[in-house]
């Protein structure tokens, strides 16, 4: 068995594994870098999940690459453009060359003694076992479990005679035409999927526990189109970028210091979409703005839906499954020929690889992150993971640049192994997410980094400080231990 050695080894060819091998290889282009990716194709998310009307829930300024800038006007755009802009994106750099797909990756060991980490994959279209080795690993698996999502047990479940979908699953050839649905669930993958079913089904309705808060944004950015009439794209989509942030970090800001007022007036737009008639109540939580995220519909085409007639809201706690649909505990009825699943991921960190130092079993909750990208303890491993505030590469971005510079940082100190150190007893009982009360977070307590009560490891989800510090900041500080000669082999070739 043979085993190919880079300096860099990214896992997964998402959105933050792709923007960070063309950022590391357009940067570092001496350096070996391969991306491993489980399934067959590039785009993560964009590939997996292929439900009706699936997605962006940010605006596409801020969620595209800074490096690569999104010109098209759609505000949410689709999942299937998402994708081709990844595809086109890692072609532009050269990056779909140095892919590997269809690789599971199981275990990754550091060998302090040879000052790399091995790493145990498998092929598995055929079974076979694969071994790497590199210098510097950077996980960009995302926060899920791309087998299965989130599905609690529903009573009588076994009895329904229709047919039951999870959006993570979706069967490419349902078909919903003239059909009753019912899709469980108030989330973002729910108020994409009931405004996209309307009109094709018979009926959809959303059942929810809860309600969540939604908001419209629009469809296309048109301030955008009419600046381009008059000035290049650059600056166009330099103003976008910078708007769109501005006001997401100011709805954010906003939310949180003065939840009562916030929530006033993101009610205030539900009514005024859905008309005076409406019962609010459906619309309405009983928690405070971005305590859980926010949902975004364009053009309110959740709450048309509604206002036509073709969907509606139930909520209420479902009793038991029957044989034409769901019976909640408020004794209503609401019959189905299709159930969609929309209840949420199942978190998993890292893609499921199990990391050892030594040989001895390290676990990622019960480490801090340094800088919310290097993982306290644990030498020569980034960690991508996007905002849950904010569009998620916006972070992604700069932790791909932070990486960077930290190579840059060691070539020119003559260092081989960066290590996050917690000398001052940093550590908080608390999760990296405990300020959301998402129902998947608070299932992956035990499963997410810690945080600590300052400095590096205090989990910020600023975009503007991140970027301070991880753009500006000195590499070097007393909480990143550097050492070790470079390697003689240092660029050695797969």
């Amino acid at each position: 068995m043979s085993t190919q050695h880079f300096d860099v080894l990214i896992v997964g060819a998402g959105l933050s594994g792709i923007g960070t091998a063309c950022q590391i290889s357009n940067e570092h282009p001496d350096r070996s870098i391969a991306v491993l990716e489980r399934r067959e194709r590039l785009g993560g998310t964009w590939d997996l999940f292929r439900y009706p009307g699936i997605r962006s829930d940010s605006d596409m300024f801020t969620f595209g690459y800074k490096f690569r800038p999104w010109h098209d006007l759609k505000v949410l755009a689709d999942g299937g453009s998402i994708r081709r802009y990844i595809a086109d994106t890692a072609t532009e750099f050269g990056i779909d060359e140095k892919i590997q797909y269809g690789i599971k990756i199981v275990t990754a060991d550091w060998s302090s003694a040879e000052q790399h980490w091995t790493v145990t994959a498998e092929h598995e279209a055929s079974g076979d076992v694969r071994t790497y080795t590199c210098s510097f690993l950077i996980s960009c698996t995302g926060y899920y479990n791309y087998d299965n999502g989130y599905l609690p047990e529903f009573p009588g479940e076994e009895t329904f005679e229709g047919q039951c979908v999870h959006p993570q699953h979706w069967p490419e050839d349902l078909d919903y035409a003239g059909k009753k649905v019912v899709v469980i669930g108030s989330g973002a993958t729910a108020v994409t999927l009931v405004p996209s079913m309307a009109g094709t089904a018979d009926h959809v309705t959303m059942l929810q526990r809860s309600p969540s808060y939604v908001m419209s944004v629009p469809g296309l950015d048109k301030i955008s189109k009419g600046l381009a009439k008059v000035l290049p794209d650059s600056p166009v989509y330099r103003f976008a970028r910078w708007r769109n942030i501005a006001i997401q970090r100011g709805l954010y800001i906003a939310c949180r210091r003065w939840p009562r007022t916030m929530r006033k007036f993101l009610l205030s737009q539900v009514r005024r979409k859905v008309g005076p008639d409406f019962d609010m109540s459906h619309f309405t939580p009983a928690y405070m703005p971005w305590d859980e995220r926010l949902c975004a519909v364009p053009d309110g085409d959740l709450f048309r839906a509604l206002a036509a007639g073709e969907a509606s809201v139930s909520t209420g706690q479902i009793d038991t499954f029957t044989p034409s649909g769901i019976r909640l505990t408020s004794g209503e009825e609401l019959e189905a020929d299709i159930i969609v699943t929309a209840t949420g991921l199942r978190v998993q960190m890292l893609g499921g690889m199990k990391l050892s130092i030594d040989g001895t079993r390290c676990e990622l909750h019960d480490q801090m992150t340094y800088k919310g990208v290097l993982i306290e303890g644990i030498p020569n491993l980034a960690w991508v993971f996007g905002y849950t505030n904010a569009p998620w590469t916006l972070k992604s971005d700069i932790a791909g640049k932070y990486v960077c510079r930290l190579l840059q940082h060691m070539d020119d100190n003559g260092h081989a192994v960066a290590t996050p150190r917690d000398t001052e007893g940093s550590a908080l009982d608390m999760g990296m997410l405990d300020q959301l009360q998402s129902g998947y977070v608070q299932r992956a307590k035990e499963t997410l980094p810690r945080q600590g009560s300052s400095g590096p490891w205090k989990v910020l989800m600023h975009y503007g400080k991140d970027s301070k510090m991880l753009l500006e900041e000195p590499i070097g500080d007393r909480h990143l231990e550097l050492k070790g000669p470079v390697p003689a082999n240092r660029y050695v070739a797969s």
